[in-house]
């Protein structure tokens, strides 16, 4: 593996605040426990840089010069970008915190920030961020397996997530029951499932969208 991707797989905490010495101040806290972190006077500054891409997670200064940090957080959630962000103010300002985790903010901190406080906050940011790009990776893995289902074997699976034993699918598709099992069978490879429990659990993952796709009966 190269340099390149090894840096792309590590953690990246971004600190986004106009005092520099409180950017800086941030940055060696920061490296002392053995983490990345990328510095922006702006949100202009950091949307220009790509770096978001990263795992990792967001240190924000409410205000900020253009964007506010509160606006770069709604501009983030609606774009789906999930990244946590845990926010720096200078003013303690209760309405503001509320907004700030209601969008789903780690932690709203006032400065002056004890250490500990802070690094428990990145901590939990990047945990959260780590989680959530591995559930959307199985997502994206199971939706990739649902699309190379035949017909008859996303109806399997429909039926198989809704409860039905194989007596019951076959009376209703008007096929035998060996057949269903048979259809079963290569659902359950082609899932890469052990148990009933993946293929629903499999099932439940999938976006509304996709679940809802039009199907042929047909095999093929």
């Amino acid at each position: 593996m190269n340099q390149h991707a090894v840096d792309a797989d590590r953690a990246l905490v971004l600190v986004v605040d106009d005092d520099e010495r409180v950017r800086l101040s941030i940055q060696e806290l920061v490296e002392s426990v053995g983490l990345d972190a990328a510095c922006f006077g702006s949100a202009k500054e950091l949307l220009e840089s790509e770096l978001c891409e990263r795992p990792g997670c967001l240190i924000l200064d409410v205000r900020l010069p253009g964007l506010s940090g509160l606006d770069f957080q709604r501009n983030l959630v609606s774009s789906g970008n999930m990244k946590p962000v845990v926010f720096l103010t200078g003013h303690g300002d209760i309405p503001m915190s509320v907004e700030a985790m209601k969008g789903g903010a780690v932690d709203f901190l006032t400065k002056p920030v004890r250490d500990q406080s802070l690094l428990d906050a990145i901590t939990t940011g990047i945990a959260r961020d780590l989680a959530q790009r591995a559930a959307a990776r199985a997502v994206q893995q199971h939706i990739e397996r649902f699309e190379t289902l035949t017909g008859r074997e996303r109806q399997m699976l429909r039926e198989v997530s809704r409860g039905r034993v194989n007596k019951q699918i076959a009376f209703d598709l008007g096929i035998s029951v060996v057949t269903v099992k048979l259809h079963r069978a290569k659902l359950m490879r082609k899932m890469h499932a052990t148990s009933v429990g993946d293929l629903i659990r499999a099932w439940e993952t999938l976006p509304t969208s996709v679940r809802e796709q039009q199907v042929s009966p047909k095999t093929t």
